[in-house]
């Protein structure tokens, strides 16, 4: 796994991390402005919603995940994004210059969720979003929460997500995922060179 190599004076913000325990064995690389998106954890909803999230963040993302799947994909699912949180906040080094908060709606069909986010090194998971359908194909919906909190925790963010509305599991889940991306496309724009805080650090 590489981070994609930039020439000229462009500073490329990327983090390659692997992680293994007895339940998952992660390895992940990040580059936060840009590059390829491969994503394989053998559980093909969720490779889908990875991949939407890279694309609209505008990241460069390499997956490699091989979990219990034989137990369900609870530990597969919440370790990437202990992983992907790591390698996001190891990537951003010390927050000089982005833009540091982000927000997005998202409507997808039906449904439409909205995800507003900050960047502060105080971690923290709002998550409102019933699903109305607990499987979505072999993907169980309740596990979204479950990997949203693990990124929020690890990355450092303060995540607030809503599905204000919707009757199907798959719409509002790419909707949540989708407009992840987009906050996070926003929230790491770099627009200066100082730290956004009136503290001088996050």
């Amino acid at each position: 796994m590489n981070v994609p190599v930039y020439t000229g004076n462009e500073t490329p913000r990327g983090y390659v991390i692997s992680r293994k325990t007895k339940e998952t064995d992660i390895s992940l690389s990040v580059c936060l402005d840009g590059g390829e998106v491969k994503v394989d954890t053998s559980i093909g909803f969720f490779d889908h919603m990875l991949t939407a999230l890279a694309f609209y963040a505008g990241f460069g993302l390499d997956v490699k995940a091989v979990g219990d799947l034989e137990v369900d994909a609870h530990h597969t699912v919440e370790d990437v994004g202990i992983v992907l949180g790591r390698a996001f906040a190891a990537a951003l080094k010390d927050n000089r210059g982005i833009a540091r908060f982000g927000a997005a709606f998202v409507p997808m069909d039906e449904a439409l969720c909205r995800v507003v986010l900050d960047i502060s090194n105080r971690p923290y998971l709002v998550y409102e979003a019933e699903m109305p359908q607990a499987m979505i194909g072999s993907y169980d919906a309740c596990l979204t929460e479950e990997f949203m909190r693990a990124f929020s925790m690890n990355s450092g963010i303060t995540l607030h997500m809503n599905a204000l509305y919707g009757r199907n599991a798959h719409h509002i889940t790419e909707a949540l995922f989708k407009a992840l991306g987009l906050a996070l496309k926003q929230a790491v724009k770099v627009e200066g060179d100082r730290v956004v805080s009136t503290k001088g650090v996050l």
